[in-house]
């Protein structure tokens, strides 16, 4: 019996590499594995479960940028290997109408995030310039945290991509220009955790015009070259020049049909006054095939967001609502901690200024203590040499006094030789005037002896015998004075000492400053904030620098016209605008 021949199964498997914009994941799929699963598998990776809005893309072998179908095999579908490798891009294929209201989960909206970013940054996505700041600001909360002026430090963000190099371009401003008015938003925006940063990011990105519009070149019979915008709510024409105004636009409920042949394109409205279907002619096939599944997942959106919400998405709501709750409880917690943590810092940060301050007043005591002492023992060494100097004055004193009672007794002594002396003058002065009365008699006396001698010699002549018988005695007597003599007084000399002691003392003292903390709180609406950013850089725009987005933009800003009064008013005329757009388009054309 023969057994029938069964080919083994193949185990071999094949590399995949899937790039977001934040990671790159790894997958080996065997050969068998379909888009869906690669898809899903993905999806649990990162733990997305709002998978509708999400696609795969890829280039294929002709260099082609195409969506990976989910029913066919991977392999079957000409993915261009790099390296290897199959490689595709994790992107969101379609948008929601409102992404505050529909997009629940956190890493939804952070992958939304990513991708709308990179599509300002890149310039696919028009954005007047001072919107791009204001859009820059939040990026760098949701980046960054809470402003720090201490971390972010001058030039911090200068090497970050924050803004399109066509608004840096078209303005005379340096990088630390753009930076200053980054940062006085990113100020404003404290207390703002990541996941609120990127929903306010999108909140104001979704009203730019070219959000969620996927563009199409493509013409008419007349080969009229224009532009198709396949979006959430519809399908919108451009004129070739304009991708931010439609000329028309057909929302998903009036369009009744949609369909291509080769390059060519029809879309069936339900409009009475105008039932010719309109046709268009893209490039090739491709592009219209690519259409067409725009078309088909778009419109499912949109009449899903239309219908009560399915159990799946209530679930994911009330699990999202609880998540956020318990996030605000955990975020109001981490505030208090915060707070707490700061006032410690603060109050640490005080003490530790205040120990500063007193490690100071202690240092700069040690030094006057230091000084006081090298006072203390310099007074002390002035004291030794004053004591010495005053033993020295008091042996001098004790001397001197010695020398006054010896002078004293000197004087004394010399005082009673005085009155001795003037005794003995006195004396002298009675004897002397005894001596002369008696002289003045011996005078008289030896007058009268001498005319006696005269009257005796005159005798003696006559009488020599008598004279010689005459016995006569002369006496004769001497008087000695003794001449008085004054004492010289003795000359004394003093002598006197001045001792002058400094006992002056500097006193030191610290003054202690308090810091005031001023905090600044603005709060502004954001379409003020836009215009006094607008006014401001108005003056230093570069003219030659301007794109037609830009003039066109100008003009909405002049009118008061938003995205969404552009839509109104083009559907409030659109049978008209389209009866007129169309007979310029295709007058004859018309459809079985």
């Amino acid at each position: 019996m023969m057994v029938p021949f069964r080919r083994k199964k193949s185990n071999k498997q094949f590399p995949v590499k899937v790039c977001t914009f934040d990671s790159e994941l790894e997958f080996h799929l065997e050969h068998r594995a379909t888009g869906r699963y690669l898809f899903d598998l993905i999806c649990r990776t990162i733990g997305l479960r709002e998978t509708w809005y999400f696609g795969l893309q890829f280039e294929d072998s002709k260099g082609n940028l195409s969506w990976l179908k989910m029913d066919k095999k991977v392999q079957d579908q000409s993915v261009h290997m790099t390296n290897g490798s199959c490689m595709f891009i994790f992107l969101a294929k379609f948008f929601p109408e409102n992404v505050a209201e529909e997009l629940v989960q956190e890493v939804t909206q952070h992958l939304f995030f990513l991708q709308i970013k990179q599509a300002i940054l890149s310039m696919d996505v028009y954005c007047p310039p001072e919107a791009s700041v204001l859009l820059a600001s939040y990026a760098v909360q949701a980046k960054y945290g809470d402003y720090d002026e201490a971390v972010c430090k001058p030039g911090m963000l200068i090497s970050e991509n924050l803004l399109p190099q066509r608004v840096i371009d078209q303005y005379q401003m340096t990088p630390q220009m753009w930076e200053e008015r980054i940062k006085t938003w990113y100020a404003d925006h404290r207390g703002m955790s990541r996941d609120e940063a990127e929903m306010e990011y999108l909140k104001i990105a979704q009203d730019l015009d070219m959000f969620g519009v996927n563009y199409f070149p493509i013409t008419n019979k007349k080969n009229t070259e224009v532009w198709l915008g396949v979006t959430a709510l519809g399908l919108n024409i451009y004129n070739k020049e304009n991708k931010l105004l439609p000329v028309t636009t057909f929302q998903w409920n009036e369009i009744l049909h949609i369909s291509f042949d080769d390059r060519k394109f029809v879309v069936k409205t339900n409009d009475s006054k105008n039932p010719k279907p309109v046709i268009f002619y893209s490039q090739k096939l491709r592009i219209n095939k690519l259409i067409l599944d725009l078309c088909v997942g778009n419109h499912d959106l949109y009449m899903k967001r239309r219908k009560p919400d399915t159990m799946e998405i209530q679930q994911m709501k009330a699990q999202a609502k609880e998540e956020k709750q318990r996030r605000q409880v955990e975020r109001n917690k981490l505030t208090r901690e915060k707070q707490l943590r700061e006032a410690a810092e603060r109050e640490k940060a005080a003490m530790e200024q205040r120990l500063m301050q007193l490690q100071e007043e202690m240092r700069a005591a040690n030094e006057a203590l230091h000084r006081s002492e090298e006072a203390a023992e310099l007074l002390a060494e002035k004291n030794r040499l004053a004591e010495e100097e005053a033993m020295l004055l008091s042996h001098k004193a004790q001397e001197v006094e010695q020398e006054i009672n010896r002078m004293r007794m000197t004087a004394r002594k010399t005082e009673e030789e005085k009155m001795y002396l003037e005794r003995k003058t006195q004396e002298a002065e009675l004897l002397t005037a005894r001596m002369m009365e008696e002289s003045r008699k011996r005078a008289l006396e030896a007058d009268k002896l001498k005319n006696e001698l005269i009257h005796a010699r005159v005798a003696e002549k006559e009488a020599k015998e008598k004279l010689l018988n005459f016995l006569s005695r002369t006496s004769t007597e001497s008087i000695l004075i003794t001449p008085s003599s004054s004492p010289e007084s003795p000359m004394h000399e003093m002598h006197s000492y001045d001792l002058l002691a400094d006992g002056d003392m500097e006193q030191l003292s610290l003054e202690i400053e308090k810091e005031r903390v001023e905090y600044l709180a603005k709060s502004k609406q954001v379409q003020n904030q836009l215009k006094e950013l607008r006014s401001e850089i108005e003056q230093l725009k570069i003219g030659e620098n301007q794109c037609p987005l830009d003039d066109i933009n100008a003009e909405q800003l002049r009118l008061g016209e938003t995205k969404y009064s552009t839509l109104k008013k083009v559907k409030s005329g659109s049978t008209k605008a389209r009866v007129a757009f169309f007979e310029e388009l295709e007058p004859e054309e018309s459809i079985v």
